[in-house]
Formats: C-alpha cells, sequence, structure tokens
C-alpha cells in the first residue's frame, strides 16, 4: 500500500518533521516497489524524473528542492491504479481509507468556497444561518447537499462525487452528450438500486456541477464588425457605424423574429471573463503554490530557460518594481488564429479563438492545454481581419483594470488574501495575424515589421513577386561580398542594418491613425495608402491602450513554426523541382536574365523552343529517387514525427502532405543528411548552416554566447542562400530568420512563444463541435464543461486523470540489473506479436553503435579518445 501523501503538502516548509519523516517512507516505498537497490527515478523539481539518483541523492534533493507538487500518483516509482494508501495512524484509519474518495471533492469543496470553510462543512446545509444567503453561500449549500446525499441508501459514495468522475471519464474518453445520457439511465434503471440519485441526462448533471465551474458572456456584435452592443450601446437596434441590423432577418417574411418570438443576433462575441480565471489559479492549492515558481524555485545561472530568464521579462521588472515586487502577479501571453471549424467542408467559415497563457508557472506545466485560457471566440463566417480589435475591447479594458487596480484574491498556500495584478508580454501568432494583431500589413514591399519602413525588396518583373534579397547589408561593413556584384543582384551593398524600433518610436509611427474607424464594410473602410505614409501601418494597435505596452522589449513574436514550414516546403519544392511548388520556372530564369545575373542559368532560345539549363540545386532524376526512397524507408522513434513514409511518392518522385512538425523534423535533423553526397557543396553548405541555426534556435537552454553566434552566422548563411537559388526563392518568409536569434535573445527559447501547443489546442476546440448550425456554441459549452472537469481531475487521485496517467510510452520503469550493461534495464514493450529474427549486418553495427553512446559502464573509457571508442566497437562486432 502506498504511503499518505499529505507530507508533499508541506513544500515550502520542508525543515518540518512531518516533510522528513514522508520522505523517508516514499523511498522506503519506491525502493520497494521498483525492486532497485541503488538508483530510483528523482522526483524533485529540478530533475522531474527524468534522471537517476541514489537514496542519498534523491533524499537531498527533495529536501533542497521539494517534491513535484503534481506528482500525486507515483507511476514512476511502482505505484498502481487503483492501489488503496496505507492505514492511518489513528484509530480509524480503515474508515479513513473507505472516505478517502469523499475527501476529493470535499478538498475541492474546500479551495473553491474558502470563506466557508471549517464546520459548514460538517453542519447541516439547512440551519446554518437565519438570515438569506448571499449567491456564494446558496452556490455552496446546493453543492454540499449534493456531496452529504448518498449514491443511493447505505451507499459510501455521494451523489456528487460519483457524478463528477463520471462526467470526467466521459471529458477523458471524449463522450458525445447523448451518449451519457444513455450511460446514466442504464445506470439508474438497470444497475443500480431503486431510488438512486443520479440525473437523468448530461443536462440535468451539467446543471448539478455548474457552480463548480466558471461562465462566459455573450456579446452582440455588428455583422460588419464594426462595433459591439454592449455598455452604453447595448440597447441598440442596428450599428451606428454602417447602419446594418443587429438581427438577423428571415429571407421569406422580412421580420427580425422568429417562430418563438425571439430576435437573433447576426454576430455575438463569447467572451470569457479572466479575473475569475486567475483567481481560481491560487483558490486551488493544486496550483497556486506553483504560481510563484518564476521567484522562488527558478535557477539564475545565465542560462534561458523560461521566460522569467529573459531580457524581456528583467526589463519590465526594473521599469515597474511596484508590480515585480509581488511575485503571484500574472505575466500572460495572448495567441489567436483562425481555423475552419468543419471536418472534410467546402464552406468557408473562420472562427478565431483569442487565448491567454500564464507564464508564472514552471515549464513542465508552462504551455500544457490545461493552463491555457479561452478569453473569447470571435465569430465567423468570415474572419475579422484588421477589425478584430472591435473585438478585444473587453479583453483589453480588462487587462488595464488588473494593471491599474487589481483584483482581491484568496491564496490557498498562505491562507491569505492579496491584490492580484496582470500584465501581457506579448501576442502569439502566425504571419498574417501578426499583421491584424500588430496593425503593420505583412504584404507588399515593406512586408517585413522588424526592419519597418527600411525593408529592403524588390520587384520582379516576369514572377510579379516580391523579392527580398539585401541581406548583405547585415554583414560587417568591411566584408567582401559588399563589393560583390555578379554573384548577387548585380549592386553593391553600402547601406547598414536597420535598427531596431521602440514601442515609443512605433506609437509616434501610429499616432495619426488614433481614432479610426475599424469595420469590414467596404462603403465605410478608409482606404490607406501606404505609398503616400511610406510605410505599412493599416492601424494603432489597440494594444496600446495598455499603459505599459509602449515600454515592452518585444511586443509581437515571429512564429518559427509557420517559418520553418515555409522555408522547408521552399526547398523541397526548389530541390525536387515539384511543379507548382519550385521556385525556379522559366519565369525566375527571364528574371534573372533582366538583372543581367548568373548567365549559366538565362533561357537559350532554339528556334521555336525555349531551352532551361539544369541548375545546380535542382536533383536530377535517379537522386530524386533515392531521396524519395530515403525517406520510404525512414524509421525515427515513436513520437518524434508523422510517419513521413505515407507523404513519399516513389512512382511521380514527389513529397506532399506534410505536416508542420515534419517540416520542422525535416529541416533540422533529416534533410542535411539526406542530401548529403547528392548536391555540390555551395548547394549543401548553406542549407546545413540554416539547420544548425534552427536546431541551436530551438533549443530548451539558450546561452546568449551561442545566440550572438548564429545572429552573426545567419546573414553569411542567407547571403550564401542568395548566391545559388533564383531571387524568387527569397520571399518574405526566407528573410525573417535574420530576426529571430535576436528576438530569442529578448523573450528566450521559442518553445514558450510558438505556434504549435496553440494549433494543437485549437484542434481539441474543433473535436468539441457538436452542432454544425452553431459551432461557437458548442465549442463556448464544451469548454466550460472541460474547463470544469480539469479542475475537479486534480484533486481525483483514485482514478486515472489527465495529470496522473502514465506516459504513452511507459513500460513499467528500470528494472533490477541481474549483472549485466545498465542499458539492458530498461524493459521494453513489443508492438504486436512477437517475431524473432536475425539481426542483419547494418542493423547489428546500429544496435552496438547504440550500447555504446547509452551505456554508462563506457563513459569512463571515452577520456581515451576516438580510437578506443572504435576500438570497443570492433570487439562488438566481432564478438
Amino acid at each position: 500500500m502506498a504511503p499518505s501523501k499529505q507530507w508533499m503538502q508541506l513544500v515550502d516548509n520542508r525543515l518540518d518533521e512531518a516533510y522528513l519523516i514522508g520522505v523517508q517512507k516514499f523511498l522506503d516505498y519506491a525502493f520497494w516497489k521498483t525492486g532497485e537497490e541503488y538508483e530510483i527515478r528523482c522526483p524533485c523539481v529540478k530533475c522531474c524524473n527524468t534522471t537517476l539518483g541514489t537514496r542519498e541523492t534523491v533524499e537531498t534533493h527533495l529536501k533542497v528542492y521539494g517534491i513535484i507538487q503534481n506528482y500525486t500518483f507515483w507511476y514512476h516509482h511502482g505505484e498502481t491504479l487503483g492501489e488503496p494508501l496505507s492505514e492511518s495512524e489513528d484509530e480509524d484509519g480503515d474508515e479513513a481509507e473507505e472516505c478517502e474518495s469523499e475527501d476529493e471533492v470535499q478538498e475541492l469543496l474546500r479551495d473553491l468556497y474558502p470563506n466557508l470553510d471549517g464546520e459548514t462543512m460538517h453542519t447541516d446545509c439547512d440551519d446554518l444561518l437565519e438570515e438569506e444567503p448571499n449567491v456564494e453561500a446558496k452556490n455552496f449549500y446546493s453543492l454540499l447537499k449534493d456531496f452529504e446525499q448518498p449514491l443511493y441508501q447505505n451507499s459510501k459514495a455521494s451523489k456528487l462525487s460519483s457524478l463528477i468522475k463520471l462526467l470526467h471519464i466521459k471529458s477523458m474518453g471524449r463522450w458525445s452528450n447523448e451518449s451519457f445520457t444513455m450511460l446514466l439511465k442504464m445506470l439508474k434503471e438497470e444497475l443500480l438500486p431503486d431510488g438512486a440519485n443520479l440525473p437523468n441526462s448530461y443536462y440535468e448533471a451539467k446543471k448539478i456541477i455548474q457552480d463548480l465551474g466558471l461562465s462566459y458572456i455573450k456579446i452582440d456584435a455588428c455583422t460588419n464588425d464594426c462595433m459591439l452592443y454592449w455598455k452604453e450601446d447595448r440597447l441598440l437596434d442596428s450599428c451606428k457605424v454602417c447602419g446594418a441590423s443587429r438581427w438577423k432577418i428571415d429571407t421569406h417574411s422580412g421580420e427580425t423574429r422568429n417562430k418563438k418570438g425571439k430576435k437573433i443576433a447576426s454576430k455575438t462575441l463569447r467572451y470569457f471573463p479572466l479575473k475569475p480565471r486567475l483567481q481560481r489559479l491560487f483558490m486551488s492549492r493544486k496550483t497556486s503554490t506553483l504560481m510563484t515558481w518564476h521567484k522562488d524555485k527558478r535557477v539564475d545561472d545565465g542560462i534561458m530557460r523560461h521566460p522569467a530568464d529573459s531580457m524581456a521579462w528583467k526589463s519590465f521588472d526594473e521599469l515597474h518594481p511596484s508590480f515585480a515586487a509581488e511575485p503571484r502577479n500574472v505575466r500572460l501571453g495572448l495567441a489567436s488564429d483562425g481555423f475552419q471549424p468543419f471536418r472534410n467542408s467546402k464552406t468557408s467559415y473562420s472562427i478565431w479563438p483569442v487565448v491567454l497563457i500564464p507564464y508564472n508557472l514552471p515549464p513542465w506545466l508552462c504551455m500544457k492545454q490545461e493552463i491555457f485560457f479561452l478569453s473569447m471566440l470571435i465569430p465567423g463566417p468570415n474572419g475579422p481581419g484588421d477589425a478584430i480589435d472591435t473585438y478585444l475591447q473587453p479583453l483589453i479594458q480588462e487587462l488595464k483594470e488588473l494593471w491599474e487596480v487589481g483584483i482581491v484574491t484568496f491564496d490557498a498556500s498562505s491562507r491569505q488574501n492579496f491584490k492580484l495584478h496582470a500584465s501581457l508580454l506579448w501576442t502569439i501568432n502566425d504571419f498574417p495575424a501578426y499583421g491584424n494583431l500588430s496593425g503593420w500589413s505583412t504584404k507588399g514591399k515593406l512586408a517585413c515589421p522588424c526592419c519597418n519602413k527600411d525593408t529592403s525588396s524588390i520587384r520582379l518583373t516576369n514572377s510579379k513577386k516580391q523579392c527580398f534579397m539585401g541581406h548583405r547589408r547585415y554583414l560587417p561593413v568591411s566584408h567582401k561580398w559588399r563589393n560583390d556584384e555578379k554573384s548577387f543582384d548585380g549592386t553593391k551593398e553600402k547601406r547598414l542594418p536597420p535598427k531596431m524600433h521602440s514601442g515609443i518610436e512605433i506609437l509616434n509611427q501610429v499616432q495619426d491613425l488614433k481614432g479610426l474607424q475599424l469595420t469590414n464594410d467596404p462603403k465605410k473602410r478608409k482606404k490607406i495608402s501606404h505609398e503616400n505614409r511610406k510605410d505599412n501601418w493599416n492601424k494603432k494597435s489597440i494594444f496600446f491602450e495598455l499603459p505599459y505596452w509602449k515600454s515592452l522589449l518585444l511586443r509581437h513574436n515571429l512564429d518559427v513554426m509557420h517559418i520553418e514550414k515555409n522555408i522547408c516546403d521552399n526547398i523541397m519544392g526548389t530541390i525536387m523541382n515539384v511543379k507548382g511548388k519550385t521556385k525556379d520556372t522559366i519565369k525566375t530564369r527571364l528574371d534573372l536574365q533582366e538583372m543581367n545575373i548568373r548567365p549559366e542559368l538565362h533561357p537559350i532560345q532554339r528556334g521555336e523552343k525555349v531551352e532551361v539549363p539544369t541548375a545546380c540545386y535542382t536533383l536530377p532524376p535517379e537522386d530524386k529517387h533515392k531521396l524519395c526512397l530515403f525517406l520510404k524507408n525512414l524509421k525515427v522513434p515513436d513520437g518524434f514525427s508523422s510517419n513521413i513514409s505515407q507523404c513519399v511518392n516513389l512512382k511521380d518522385h514527389k513529397i506532399s502532405g506534410l505536416k508542420s512538425h515534419d517540416c520542422h523534423v525535416l529541416l533540422q535533423h533529416i534533410l542535411p543528411l539526406a542530401l548529403r553526397g547528392m548536391l555540390s557543396k555551395e548547394v549543401c553548405e548553406p542549407l546545413i548552416e540554416l539547420s544548425l541555426f534552427f536546431n541551436v534556435l530551438g533549443s530548451k537552454e539558450l546561452r546568449i554566447d551561442d545566440l550572438e553566434h548564429i545572429e552573426a552566422q545567419i546573414p553569411i548563411t542567407l547571403c550564401k542562400l542568395e548566391k545559388v537559388f533564383p531571387p524568387s526563392f527569397f520571399d518574405v518568409m526566407m528573410h525573417l530568420p535574420i530576426h529571430l536569434a535576436s528576438e530569442a535573445k529578448i523573450a528566450g527559447p521559442i518553445h514558450y512563444r510558438w505556434m504549435y501547443p496553440v494549433e494543437r489546442w485549437l484542434y481539441f476546440l474543433k473535436s468539441l463541435i457538436g452542432n454544425r448550425a452553431c459551432p461557437e456554441g458548442s465549442i463556448a459549452e464544451g469548454y466550460i464543461a472541460n474547463e470544469c472537469m480539469t479542475l475537479c481531475s486534480r484533486y481525483l487521485h483514485r482514478i486515472d486523470t489527465k495529470f496522473n496517467r502514465p506516459e504513452r510510452n511507459y513500460d513499467g520503469g528500470l528494472k533490477k540489473s541481474n549483472g549485466g550493461l545498465t542499458v539492458f534495464c530498461q524493459p521494453g514493450s513489443t508492438l504486436g506479436v512477437k517475431d524473432p529474427c536475425d539481426l542483419e549486418e547494418n542493423e547489428l553495427e546500429q544496435a552496438h553503435i547504440y550500447i555504446l553512446k547509452n551505456c554508462d559502464e563506457v563513459i569512463p573509457y571515452l577520456e581515451y579518445g576516438e580510437f578506443f571508442y572504435i576500438f570497443l566497437l570492433s570487439l562488438f562486432h566481432l564478438g
């Protein structure tokens, strides 16, 4: 039986005798259950179960750093699902064990209603107060009544706890509402005794636990995105900007009412208030202690592992010391993107969720979907474009209130109230959404928002495309390539690199756009001439209403995910010469001829036919087949990427259907290896350098020295590419890597600032749609239910939840060594039926190399150099 885990709550008081005794009981249990004699996984907040340690090492780490707070199911240390807890030290141990499941829900109620704690939990709610209780008390008493009511006569399980667990299983299994209703009816009519206190449907079940969750607000909007019907405009029937009706009009009758006599709004914004969701983070003891990790547990050793290590975070603290003085104040990131809600549909429809990410949490929780807040659902069918500011008004108002006034919040870890404030650090979005949120158009000759007015681009006459090739300006002034006309675009480069603009400079540029009416009504939309303005500003962003926005070092992030995707598509399409994807076309060759550069690639007129010389960056047919065959036979570890072999067509020598993460893997790991020996050095070298650039940039630990090195190297790499690839190859996405290293120096690791977790979360929101007639409503209701179940699952320890479920490839942990090599102490699990086979020579060599590189016994011998390593390999091979 597993020992009591109450000592884990004393992590902030690790000198307490109860905590020290708990550590010893945990170590006894872990070594007994795993069968290990020397080492187990260390569950401290520094190691996070990723490294092995002796008993003395693990004990020291748990005392110095503390145990992971959400590690309540010890599956790395042998605990199994359904394993009972050890007897309590008091006389009522058996009874306490039986009521353990009830204590989970009781703990949840205590956290959600801290002001009604204490004796209230054990008092009959009908006799509590003589006067009329307030709304919070009413909700609490309603839940308490369900908690005290048994599921059926003489049942040890309560109605509330049983319902929470059933709804949790529904959420985990993604059951439909109808299937859950069918389950309730079967349980009530066939399995449980007569008079069982279960609801009859999912709708009734949701009403019972609705006080555990949070709600959202509906705000009607103009059909042309001109205004919101809220505050003083909430009673209007038509838009005061474009005059469009607020209500849907029946096409047959011409009336604004439906059959039930109720008006239906043309568009409805669903807004999820931020304040109560931030308060929940501190009201729950499961998360309150983690909200100060960035101050209490973070190691400041000059390496950036978290946004709190970044220059942007530290600069903000220096400019706003009163905000930084309270470590519980929350820093947020905002992400937004549109998605098509209907699967396999040609219907044009775009929903825009706005997501908020709290950065106070430790790295292993910070970007988890369970922590994301849905702030609003901007309705379709069309995306809001630059008029997204119209919908952001409620959020900006709430952020201003949280900055200037704050909100009184109860901290469950200290059992005290404090004034909570919050700030927005930056936005995360793909490149088109970057333009919508920042106000800088990401199209045209000034598409780069970082270069601003100094963007370097030329218009290709034949390709009809904008080309961004001027990367020599980022080289040192004395670099020889600046005067090399022939190898580049036929000109000398004398310009200096553009300077990064501060928030105050940006604010001065857009000051004349203040008060510009944002709308998607073509009759009311004011056209802005970028030619006359000499810039690409379309509006003054609503984020400048935040008092601190102009002082931020980085306001909007370039998304590395989509940049990698576009660069990989450019490279693969060009070297494979894929029709419609390649950047090397007859128009490209005509552009080269017009620019009078690279005469060896100019088209040759032979009678009525035009011959196009073969370029050095295009693979011949036999090498295309080799590359496709390599990718077709490629095998990678589970979860490393999708099955890339399914994207390869050997017959036509095509690679299609790659996901964004597949492009990430190809660009950083596979492509440099696959192309080596197929293309010339002048082509391979810059491609390998580009791969190394993204490898360093994507590291979970960033060092300023490494970032400065790749920041100095990337202009050279892009210039090498300019010498080889045609001008049409260099769209704005090929230019943006020039700014990524400097952004990483300011804001820290990119995996806190890219779209991968947000895109996966959007896919989850898409799965919530059950009613195609109202997708926004389905998503809102599904999210509220999931949010409630996520909260409850933090308190459920005796069933499988998203917080304690074993990892996907968990195979039982390390097993006891029988005297052999430690590399064989990791038990594997077979896929499918066992089929013994003899390894081929190359497979045997790969296995030997793996053993030598992952065997602790070999490490002491590596100091003798590579020769000894090869000698060991030969011994294994001969043996």
